[in-house]
């Protein structure tokens, strides 16, 4: 279904073609996919079940924890099921609002947890950098407000890429060459300038993403800092570990965001079902393996896992 050229009204419907060129290997292609997100599911919801039930772990690093894992569940289910009844029944249509719904929810939810995983960063700074005050500075008061600081930051900057998708006239194809609604993969099917759309996603990357990574970058040097001037070489590796699981989610969310950016910018010869590929991957990815990085690396969290399995043989 296309739009008529001629017309210059918002479309009843788009058409989301899933990943463009691999439609004779879709059904396989779904397993994978579905897979991951099952495990994403049950592990976050694990992880979230200790954290809420285990006393143990009502610490800030677990607090936040818990606030990665509901942006993980939330990311992953915004754009999970859709694919997949995509790639399985070929059900590919979705109205205007519900595509404008689904862009906000995953850049909103993608910035947020970009802001999370900064906000880790400076947990981890305070627990090695400042023991002895660890507690005293982030209490429930504080993580709460840094929490709802957050997200509401995110919201702020993301709510303008609907408004400025909703002002624009569509007046070409309605197919959406991507299998979820993304902000610049919508746009481009509007019969107007879309410049300013472009801009201020820039602006909104620039803006939290890098920036984030910036501050992230400067917790670790003055971690590292800190470390070093440890006296034995067991502290600073006990140090170092408690880094570890948070390190593996940086890596995770931020190196396929790295990659599917440099391919768009600069890879013009990449095949799109690559880009789309890497990209649903992005999504996919941080919300499967962070509950089992945590889960493997973090002492706490596999000792009341494995104490729980058994008393439960």
């Amino acid at each position: 279904m296309t739009m008529d050229n001629t017309s210059s009204i918002q479309p009843f419907v788009f058409i989301l073609l899933g990943i463009p060129g691999l439609e004779d290997y879709y059904t396989w292609i779904a397993f994978p996919f579905c897979f991951m997100y099952i495990i994403a599911l049950l592990g976050n919801c694990v992880l979230l079940f200790f954290i809420m039930f285990e006393p143990s772990l009502h610490q800030p690093m677990y607090y936040f924890l818990s606030m990665l894992s509901v942006i993980d569940l939330t990311l992953s289910s915004t754009t999970t099921p859709k694919m997949l009844v995509i790639l399985w029944f070929n059900s590919a249509e979705i109205s205007f609002e519900a595509c404008i719904t689904q862009m906000f929810f995953i850049h909103t939810f993608a910035a947020l947890e970009s802001t999370i995983l900064l906000v880790m960063a400076f947990d981890r700074y305070v627990a090695i950098c400042n023991p002895l005050r660890y507690m005293a500075i982030l209490t429930p008061p504080v993580i709460i407000r840094i929490g709802c600081a957050a997200f509401f930051r995110c919201v702020i900057s993301t709510s303008p890429l609907t408004y400025l998708l909703k002002r624009l006239p569509f007046c070409k194809s309605n197919l959406i060459f991507h299998s979820y609604c993304e902000h610049m993969a919508v746009a481009k099917l509007a019969c107007a300038d879309i410049t300013l759309n472009s801009l201020y996603g820039m602006i909104v990357a620039l803006s939290v993403v890098l920036f984030d990574v910036v501050l992230i970058l400067v917790s670790y040097l003055l971690i590292l800092r800190a470390v070093f001037c440890l006296p034995s070489t067991d502290a600073r590796l006990k140090a170092i570990g408690t880094c570890g699981s948070h390190l593996c989610a940086i890596l995770v969310f931020y190196v396929p965001v790295i990659i599917s950016t440099l391919i768009y910018r600069l890879g013009k010869n990449v095949p799109l079902h690559i880009h789309i590929l890497l990209v649903n991957c992005y999504m996919m990815a941080p919300p499967m393996v962070n509950p089992i990085v945590y889960g493997v690396k973090t002492k706490q969290i596999r000792g009341r896992v494995l104490k729980q399995f058994q008393r439960h043989p």
